[in-house]
């Protein structure tokens, strides 16, 4: 490693978050120890495999990952596919749905897919938690739960609200972080990455290392990033969320729309500026010498190259200056997906932009719809999933974003 300890510490506590001062101490102080010992740490990213789509929040701590291995420590990815079972309870109000074992089996596959674009393929574990949590006995799963106590999990928050609520909390969600604890202890991990929202579970996992007689891991937890509406967290669930896999153009224009008050933390959680050139960058905007557009726009670029490359993302800043700002067209456009190919006349009617399909006929053939940009006059022309994301035009006023499953 060419990079001093205290070079390797500044870098991997760079843009983490804690829940107070005293538990940010201990951390850096025990990662300081572990890097001090001069040998590769075990580092290791969670997923839950509930649904097989990442969106960029995830980003965040797998770029932290990426950090560890960048130093040449030994990262893994963990799916959890066997916790995935029960579900994450964290800021639920209401008992998760049980999966299969083959539907959280597939969804690990995809996420590890996704997330390796992150990382190097070549460098990078992945695990799946149903290796060691399938083989546990009951005698096995005692031993575990005897390391919590109840009012330990009901301190939580979502647990917490739910009891005071009268809503019924199965006991087998107490089981979630006692089972991702243990996956700490399988891995003999050093650390464990995680956003700020799963500290509870992550410090679990240090817990149950020491009822194992493992030395417990280093926590690095890094924020939460806003969704695009810039007030809660990420989530495909709150229908806020960028997906990880969402071509350039989409990524971009989607980035295009988040409020302004929401880049800076964008800028500061998903891009690879510096804490000095992103201060220096924001205080240009404050003094009025940069367009919160343009700024925006430098934003967008960033993130889109950092899933598609730059050429992808130079190529999708074109395609959104070519639609939208040439023709003055809104950021913030309604979606609709094109799961399967349609007539451009059955689209017109489904959208309730025609009536009928011999008035949808009629718009088409008077000049008066636009596909990006461009005037249709074909009353055959087909929309397909494979075309979009495209933008439809309908008259002078009426625009809707086309976009692919």
């Amino acid at each position: 490693m060419s990079k001093s300890i205290d070079q390797q510490v500044a870098m991997l506590m760079e843009r983490t978050h804690y829940g107070d001062a005293v538990m940010r101490r201990t951390m850096e102080h025990e990662l300081r120890e572990r890097l001090a010992e001069g040998r590769p740490l075990r580092v290791y990213y969670g997923i839950d495999a509930t649904t097989p789509e990442l969106h960029i929040g995830h980003s965040v701590p797998i770029r932290k990952l990426a950090q560890f291995q960048a130093l040449g420590h030994e990262c893994m990815l963990l799916v959890g596919d066997f916790t995935a079972r029960i579900g994450d309870p964290t800021e639920r109000d209401r008992t998760r749905p049980l999966l299969s074992a083959e539907q959280v089996q597939a969804n690990g596959r995809i996420l590890a897919e996704q997330a390796s674009r992150l990382l190097d393929p070549e460098r990078t574990q992945v695990r799946f938690n149903s290796e060691w949590l399938s083989r546990l006995a009951f005698g096995d799963i005692v031993r575990l739960a005897s390391c919590f106590t109840v009012a330990q999990f009901l301190e939580r928050e979502n647990f917490a609200r739910r009891y005071a609520a009268g809503v019924p909390i199965h006991l087998h969600e107490f089981f979630y972080a006692v089972m991702q604890g243990y996956d700490a202890v399988a891995l003999q991990a050093d650390v464990q990455v995680g956003g700020i929202d799963q500290t509870f579970n992550l410090l679990a996992g240090r817990r149950l290392q020491e009822s194992f007689g493992q030395r417990p891991q280093v926590i690095v937890t890094t924020p939460l990033l806003p969704g695009t509406d810039g007030r809660q967290k990420m989530s495909k669930s709150l229908g806020n969320a960028i997906a990880a896999v969402a071509s350039a153009e989409d990524m971009y224009g989607r980035l295009m729309s988040i409020p302004d008050d929401a880049m800076r933390i964008y800028f500061e959680l998903l891009t690879s500026c510096g804490a000095n050139d992103t201060a220096a960058l924001f205080g240009e905007l404050a003094a009025g010498e940069r367009h919160p557009r343009d700024v925006k726009m430098l934003l967008a670029r960033l993130v889109t190259s950092v899933f598609h490359g730059e050429t992808a993302a130079a190529q999708a800043q074109a395609h959104f200056a070519r639609i939208f700002q040439r023709r003055e067209l809104p950021a913030e456009l309604p979606d609709h997906i094109v799961r399967e190919p349609v007539l451009l006349v059955d689209l017109l009617v489904e959208l309730r932009i025609a009536g009928s399909k011999s008035e949808a006929r009629r718009l088409i053939l008077q000049g008066g719809v636009r596909i990006d940009g461009q005037r249709i006059t074909d009353i055959n022309n087909l929309v397909a999933p494979e075309r979009c994301p495209l933008v439809l035009q309908a008259g002078r006023r009426r625009f809707i974003k086309l976009r692919a499953p």
